[in-house]
């Protein structure tokens, strides 16, 4: 007996396409390698070229079928423009995976409209936009996957929380909001929260050894996270097996939250 056909069948991604946001660096590249290693094949939208140009490369050369969108969702055109391009290369998404975003946090005393904009624009607004123009489509299908990467600033306050807490607390609201909607038509909409992860948007925290050490002492396994930790979460909440977990807050976070 194998188990195979049975985790196939429940974790496979095979004939499905996903759109990953902010895919080609830190979290949002792990779930995109992850994704399309379990089947689906995955358009990339981020800004850098570059970065871009390098994850479709990799891919490819380990059997995956990916496609690259450059583009700025900061504003509306932009995601409106990136979502359009992004269905030319596979048809239109079964999975949308919501990930870049932007960490701007002065002091709270020092944040201006400008930061405030920006910061909503690209967290807040984006996610809501690719949500309207993809997840009706999904709820005809009868299949859809909505996936958030928010943050710990979503429930706690701390290293200068500023509008990016606000963001990705509403965020994570968005998500129920779009599980009311569409889940009764096979649609899931949940977030993934980080702990502390070693990424390019974390570069500020990263460059302070004492606050990394002290980061990693409070969670519960004795080290801050890695991209590739949210692999397996994101594969399940992409798959089958998620099929009754909608609306919710999943922390992958080594007890971070709760420590």
């Amino acid at each position: 007996m194998t188990s195979q056909p049975y985790l196939s069948e429940l974790f496979s991604l095979d004939g499905r396409v996903a759109l990953v946001t902010g895919g080609s660096s830190g979290i949002g590249r792990a779930v995109t390698e992850a994704l399309a290693r379990a089947g689906a094949s995955v358009v990339v939208v981020a800004r850098r070229e570059a970065e871009l140009a390098a994850t479709v490369g990799e891919l490819e050369a380990l059997g995956c079928r990916a496609a690259k969108v450059s583009a700025d969702l900061g504003t509306r055109d932009g995601v409106r423009a990136a979502a359009e391009e992004a269905v030319e290369a596979f048809g239109e998404p079964d999975i949308l995976v919501n990930c870049a975003g932007i960490n701007l946090r002065p002091p709270m005393g020092e944040l201006g409209e400008d930061v405030w904009d920006t910061t909503m624009a690209l967290n807040l607004e984006a996610p809501y936009l690719l949500g309207e123009r993809f997840g009706p489509g999904m709820a005809e299908r009868g299949f859809g996957r909505i996936i958030h990467i928010t943050s710990q600033q979503a429930h706690r306050a701390f290293v200068q929380s500023g509008a990016y807490g606000v963001s990705k607390g509403a965020l994570e609201s968005l998500a129920r909001s779009q599980a009311e909607a569409w889940s009764p038509y096979g649609v899931t909409c949940n977030t993934l929260v980080p702990g502390f992860v070693m990424t390019p948007l974390n570069r500020r925290l990263s460059s302070d050894p004492e606050r990394v050490a002290a980061l990693a002492a409070r969670t519960m396994v004795g080290r801050n996270g890695l991209a590739e930790d949210f692999a397996g979460a994101a594969v399940f909440l992409a798959s089958r097996a998620s099929a009754y977990v909608t609306g919710q807050a999943i922390f992958v976070d080594g007890g971070f939250s709760v420590h």
